[in-house]
């Protein structure tokens, strides 16, 4: 292991959730499911946001980004052919605005998630995002990070520039998410920059979901990050932030959020992703700091945040905690029960939901974080 402290997440944590009585999210009804784009799937979304962190409103409409594509007979195909769309959210409800790139723009067989940043003058906008696989390959599931900067003009965006590799992984601190097929369903991650910006010096830094390079595993889930100081066009790689070696293989999503003080870090993770004998839902999972270096400490003592209920145990996906500590995610397999999603593609057809989840708030207090109403 690198010699800086790197934050466990250990299995003493996760046994605390059994005390754990109001993390449980309610069950999503069927008139919670809402197409934005009838015909097509939509998951893991990410806001535009300032570089503080406020989400922006532009024409009176919060913008978001999500993975999307045509409805395949198998949903799970999605992962394939996924392209990054832009939506809006208003008083009216969602809006569709299209493809964000051109067919063939970004270096990626497929488009996979990010996020975005806005500058001050409202235009100017970075996007952050993982490129799947290679343009003009046969499809495997290697993954790289990159950035591409556009114009944010009349609810669309323009004039992006050239995708160039924000910072590739080092097989050391992290291992090369390189591989053609899955392995036991399983793939190693690089995968995932969510941007943040420290206001205490103006570090700028990039969380991914990534693979520890120390070890090999099966549970080597690490919440990786890169940073850079003001000025600097380079990103360099720095020890994770926290490791779920032996506990869990994937920590996706990361984002931090500050508030009064303090930083809190977010991320998701699925059931199937925690080692043998460790039992823990899918749901979001977080950690507060003083500082970004951490250490960083559980939230509620476990790290759980909210999780779907036991009755619908597989309900809702990809959580993301905004600046304002609205969190959003999208409707995976919804009034399944308990049943196996995996014996049937038509049985996954008919249950995956592919679109905005209801929203909720959360409320934050030092090391306790609490579901509070819908916003």
């Amino acid at each position: 292991m690198p010699a800086t402290t790197i934050t466990p997440w250990s299995v003493d944590m996760l046994d605390r959730i059994a005390a754990q009585s109001n993390a449980a999210l309610p069950v999503i009804t069927a008139a919670d499911i809402v197409a934005i784009v009838p015909g097509h799937d939509l998951w893991d979304m990410w806001p535009i946001a300032y570089r503080d962190g406020r989400t922006a409103i532009v024409d009176g409409r919060s913008w978001w980004f999500f993975l999307a594509t045509p409805q395949f007979d198998d949903p799970e195909d999605r992962h394939d052919a996924a392209r990054i769309r832009l939506t809006s959210a208003g008083a009216d409800g969602w809006r569709d605005h299209g493809d964000v790139f051109a067919d063939g723009f970004t270096p990626g067989s497929r488009e996979w998630s990010g996020s975005a940043v806005l500058d001050d003058d409202g235009e100017t906008l970075m996007m952050y995002l993982t490129a799947a696989g290679r343009r003009g390959e046969p499809r495997s599931f290697e993954q790289r990070l990159f950035e591409t900067r556009g114009r944010f003009v009349d609810g669309r965006i323009v004039d992006w520039s050239a995708p160039i590799e924000s910072i590739a992984a080092d097989g050391a601190l992290y291992r090369q998410a390189d591989q053609r097929e899955a392995v036991d369903g399983r793939i190693k991650g690089f995968r995932d920059p969510g941007y943040f910006q420290d206001p205490a010096d103006g570090t700028e830094y990039l969380l991914f979901a990534g693979s520890a390079g120390w070890v090999d595993a099966v549970d080597d889930g690490v919440i990786g990050v890169a940073a850079r100081a003001i000025g600097n066009a380079n990103w360099s790689l720095r020890p994770p932030l926290v490791h779920a070696i032996g506990v869990n293989s994937e920590l996706e999503r990361p984002h931090i959020v500050l508030h009064e003080d303090l930083y809190y870090l977010f991320w998701s993770t699925q059931a199937k992703r925690f080692a043998a004998g460790v039992d823990a839902p899918t749901g979001l999972y977080g950690m507060v700091a003083d500082a970004v270096s951490g250490p960083w400490r559980p939230l509620n003592g476990s790290g759980l945040v909210a999780a779907n209920p036991s009755a619908e145990p597989f309900q809702a996906y990809c959580w993301w905690v905004t600046g304002e500590l609205e969190v959003i995610s999208f409707v995976d397999y919804a009034d399944l029960g308990r049943a196996d999603a995996t014996v049937s593609a038509s049985l996954r057809r008919t249950k995956f939901g592919g679109t905005v989840a209801p929203s909720f708030r959360l409320a934050l207090n030092g090391d306790t974080a609490a579901i509070v109403s819908a916003p």
